[in-house]
Formats: structure tokens, sequence, C-alpha cells
């Protein structure tokens, strides 16, 4: 979300949550102004998220405080003595992971490491792995191996990747996960979102979760 406009917008739907890209490679990035601005235009029923990619702790900290956040999404290779820090200041994790047919043992592992510290993450995001990217490429996670190989006693699971108004009733009905997330689904071009696109993907991921 990187506009007031496509904020105002989107709030009508009234999805769970929206997210505030800070990662400055994207094309997706929004400046503190802009995101305080949208922050200020969402209902309460609306949750904003601030996603982040290898920032430094004061500055994921610094951020989510100014903005009022309770959510932070972690989507690049921050540590988990990282993400435990995140977490005593006092915010929730919502951890990304980028998950290809190698399968779900980088995962497992990680979020026994994250047992070990105490993490207790709000849910992990599952995207498609492309080599020397972060998200955002449009690519759909394994599906497959995602609906047999997700652990019952783990964190709720966010489907991430390539889930477009076309494909996103497909994919709940194949993962069964907790939410979905899309970027490039719902635009026009990268980073503008298209209001009819975002209107019927809201639409068909609350018909086919009933």
């Amino acid at each position: 979300m990187r506009t007031v406009e496509a904020a105002r917008q989107i709030a009508q739907l009234e999805p769970d949550a929206i997210g505030l890209n800070f990662y400055a490679p994207s094309s997706r990035c929004v400046d503190e102004e802009t995101a305080a601005a949208i922050v200020n235009e969402l209902p309460e029923c609306v949750e904003p998220i601030g996603l982040f990619v290898n920032h430094a702790l004061e500055e994921v900290l610094q951020t989510a405080h100014r903005l009022n956040l309770r959510t932070v999404q972690l989507h690049g290779d921050e540590s988990p003595e990282f993400v435990a820090e995140v977490q005593r200041a006092g915010l929730e994790v919502l951890r990304a992971f980028r998950v290809g047919e190698e399968g779900l043992g980088g995962v497992a592992a990680t979020l026994a490491r994250y047992a070990e510290l105490g993490i207790e993450l709000r849910a992990c995001l599952v995207d498609a792995r492309v080599k020397g990217a972060y998200g955002g490429t449009g690519k759909t996670a394994p599906w497959e191996l995602l609906a047999n190989g997700w652990q019952p006693d783990w964190p709720p699971l966010v489907l991430a990747g390539g889930l477009t108004p076309a494909n996103v009733c497909d994919a709940i009905q194949a993962v069964h996960p907790w939410g979905v997330d899309t970027a490039s689904g719902v635009e026009a071009e990268s980073g503008q979102q298209d209001e009819i696109l975002m209107q019927q993907f809201v639409d068909v991921s609350r018909r086919c979760s009933i």
C-alpha cells in the first residue's frame, strides 16, 4: 500500500490487514510520512502491518512506535535472536519464509530455534522461493507441499506468492491457510493497486473461506 487513495479504497473492503512496505529496493516501498497518512485512513477493523527486510533493530522498533503498529512482518534474513528482540519490545511478529520444492526442513529448524528462545509468532507467511528476491515476484508457493507438510503445532499459516482473484479460491481449497496475502495479484502495474482487482480478491477470498 503506497498511496492514501489506495488506502481509502481498500478500507472500504475491510480486509483484516494491509501491508506497509518499508523495503527501499521494492517498487511497493512507502515513506514513513505517507505511511502515517495511510494509517490514519484505516478503520479499526483493518490492521496496518509494517513490512521490513533486513532493517536495523532500532529502525524497526522506532518506525513501529511512531506509526503505532502492533505487528511487524519480517521478510528478510533476520536471525532468531533479532526476532526475539522485536517480540521483547512488545510487538507481534509475522515471520516470512520463502519455500520451494526443497521442502519445509528449514522452516521446521527455524521454528524449533524460536521455541528455544520463547518466541511465539503471530503467524508464518509463506512465499515462493525465488533466488535473489524477498517476495513480491508473482510466483506461487508449493501448495501441495504446504498442504501436506504444515504441522498442526506450528504457527498459523498465511499463504502468499502469486495469488490473484483467479487462483486464490483454488489456493484456499488446496492449502486451507489461516489467511492469504497478495501484492502483484491486485496491481495494474508494479506498486499500483487496482480497485477492481482488490474488490475481486477480497470477495473471492471470503466466499471460498466459508
